[in-house]
């Protein structure tokens, strides 16, 4: 579909669209695939699902200013509403079809900023401490909690613990509670 062809198509959508660019190579595109067409299903007659090959239609990913994949794009009344790029939990997926729906952007609660710094800088000072003291025996612990330390400051912005994160609580989830 060319750029016109999209465009075209998308002004004369009577309900909002979700595009999902993808590629055939993509793990990360893989790894959402399932989510968003599951919320597809579930937002049926609501919003509309199209998916763009990125391979295909290096026009529209320049129109869009697309430089990563997945990428997926959220439109309201032919105005883009939002988007998300990576591999981003169900929640974050559910959350843009929502904002679709309403026409309002989404909000994200991220760590505000003094939150971040203040772990990051607990984190280095264990790490420091224990190299200070040489790294042996209980001071390997207090290396590692300041590592952790420094990660929890940072984690919801890396995606690889957002992917892996999301299948721990989809597995999680089917795992019978014990009474």
């Amino acid at each position: 579909m060319s750029k016109v062809d999209f465009i075209e198509k998308l002004q004369h959508s009577h309900v909002p669209v979700v595009v999902d660019f993808w590629a055939p190579w993509c793990g990360p595109c893989r790894a959402i695939g399932p989510a968003i067409e599951k919320l597809g299903r579930e937002f049926s007659g609501r919003v509309e699902v199209w998916k763009v090959n990125a391979d295909e239609e290096p026009e529209l990913m320049r129109h869009f200013r697309i430089y990563g994949i997945p990428t997926v794009i959220a439109f309201h009344g032919r105005e883009e509403v939002t988007r998300r790029v990576g591999a981003v939990p169900a929640k974050d997926l559910r959350s843009l079809f929502e904002g679709a729906l309403s026409g309002n952007k989404p909000t994200q609660v991220y760590q505000a900023p003094v939150q971040r710094i203040l772990r990051l800088g607990v984190g280095f000072v264990l790490i420091i401490l224990a190299v200070i003291f040489g790294l042996s025996g209980i001071k390997w612990l207090l290396a590692g909690l300041g590592v952790l330390i420094m990660f929890s400051g940072v984690y919801d912005r890396c995606p690889v613990y957002r992917m892996v994160a999301t299948r721990l609580r989809e597995v999680f989830k089917r795992v019978p509670s014990r009474p």
